[in-house]
């Protein structure tokens, strides 16, 4: 695929290398997947842009890994918002699409007016990596720090992956009159090719507090090719990061032409639920009768509702927990559902 392809960006996650610098990144433009995302729940202001910033993260985080199966990053703090949630799911064949799905909980009672990231408060950034059946799942785990979930991210590569790690992003509403806002976000990962040397490191690691940053990873030639990336990338701006007038070859072009940038095909990205009736009844199978009739409604029904996508689902409780009376093939109302953590 030549620099000036020209193809439909939206949705996208475009794979590219500076080679005059060993480094590799990726360009992502999200429009339809989040506006589907946040179109499907009320959230507040501050939500909004924690959920927009981690879907982001997930799309270019998701392209770098040969993924079998899903990816996970989730967010959990003591502040407003709760949990931060995504998960994005490998592509099942060659050219297929991708898919990612996202949510939140947040305590509105602890909201504030400051910036989005602030509303975590105090907890944890985690990587979750299952590459499905017969394999053991991997999970890396970085404190909240810094100033956005972008920081969260790169201090996770330097620390659990020794690899310098960058990220530029931006999102927001479109807004055209006569027609609806719709959500946009965009933005450039860059990240030093695994095969850069990297400079031995004293016990407890180097930098403040015995944290690992990403200059400390590199030798003298590997460190002036990562400073020189970064300080290109400095010179974008939230427009051409979010797009549509700006394709990303185009960016790329404008940021690096001095590295010699090469893009290799784009991973298209879906909005996607995994969810369904079996899930929610595997997931409600360790409960006695007694526990599934507290979760009856005064109607006669246990109902799940997908935090995800938002499908709501209603189950005779007879065919539910380990003590089930009837076999779900009989309840007329199994007709789909989950409750969204499948």
């Amino acid at each position: 695929m030549t620099i000036g392809s020209m193809i439909a960006w939206d949705d996208t996650v475009l794979p590219f290398q500076l080679d005059r610098s060993d480094v590799r990144g990726r360009v992502a433009r999200l429009d339809g997947v989040l506006d589907r995302i946040l179109s499907q729940h009320d959230y507040p202001a501050r939500i909004e842009e924690l959920v927009a910033e981690m879907a982001l993260l997930t799309a270019m985080i998701g392209q770098t890994i040969k993924l079998r199966w899903k990816l996970s990053l989730q967010v959990r703090g003591d502040g407003g918002a709760r949990l931060i949630a995504t998960d994005y799911y490998g592509p099942t064949e060659d050219g297929a699409p991708a898919r990612i799905r996202a949510y939140a909980s947040y305590d509105a009672d602890k909201l504030t007016d400051g910036p989005a990231f602030d509303q975590i408060g105090k907890g944890y950034f985690a990587i979750l990596l299952d590459q499905g059946e017969g394999t053991t799942p991997y999970q890396g785990i970085t404190p909240i720090a810094g100033g956005s979930l972008s920081d969260c991210a790169q201090t996770y590569f330097a620390q659990s992956e020794q690899l310098p790690t960058r990220f530029a992003l931006s999102w927001g509403q479109a807004r055209v009159p006569g027609r609806a806002a719709q959500w946009r976000a965009g933005g450039v990962m860059l990240q030093m090719m695994p095969k850069a040397p990297v400079r031995p490191q004293p016990e407890g690691g180097s930098g403040e507090g015995g944290l690992l940053h990403a200059d400390d990873l590199l030798d003298d030639t590997s460190g002036e090719d990562w400073s020189r990336a970064n300080m290109l990338l400095d010179t974008v701006d939230d427009m051409e990061l979010i797009g549509p007038h700006v394709q990303p070859t185009d960016l790329l072009v404008r940021l690096f032409h001095e590295e010699t940038p090469r893009v290799f095909d784009p991973q298209p990205v879906n909005f996607g639920c995994t969810c369904s009736a079996d899930r929610v009844r595997q997931s409600l199978s360790i409960y006695s009768a007694k526990d599934i009739a507290h979760m009856t409604t005064e109607d006669g029904i246990v109902t799940a509702d997908c935090q995800f996508c938002g499908a709501h689902y209603e189950f005779d409780p007879a065919t539910l927990g380990f003590e089930a009376t009837r076999d779900p093939g009989e309840d007329s109302g199994d007709d789909g559902g989950d409750d969204g953590r499948a």
